[in-house]
């Protein structure tokens, strides 16, 4: 990880709060901040999430948008829980800015222009 900061999709599990677009650092502790807890990643093509590794130990809430936007994205994984951090994958798997596809789907999926 760098010392640079990427715009990432966070998708927090509770349903009354926004999905936005935000500018993360790519850095363990502010990842592992977001998504509260030790960090485990999933790779999809041009994108990965970064997820909470612990998140079945912990009870976190059964995050049901993220499921439903890697679902639209051919990803089928049961039980995703606790907030989800969507960054895109540049060269040799570094990070990168989400792709805009990713990001038009997010919002069409859940039908309002994202918080920045």
């Amino acid at each position: 990880m760098d010392n640079r900061t990427y715009t990432a999709l966070v998708v927090p599990a509770g349903n009354s709060e926004p999905i936005r677009i935000e500018q993360v650092p790519a850095d363990l502790q502010a990842l592992e901040a977001l998504v509260d807890g030790p960090l485990e990643s999933v790779i999809r093509g041009d994108w990965h999430v970064y997820l909470n590794a612990e998140s079945v130990t912990m009870l976190l809430p059964v995050n049901v948008r993220a499921g439903q936007l890697m679902h639209e994205c051919g990803l089928d994984l049961d039980g995703i829980r606790g907030t989800a951090v969507f960054l895109g994958r540049g060269e040799h798997g570094a990070e990168a800015d989400i792709p805009e596809h990713l990001a038009r789907l997010a919002e069409e999926l859940f039908g309002a222009p994202l918080a920045a």
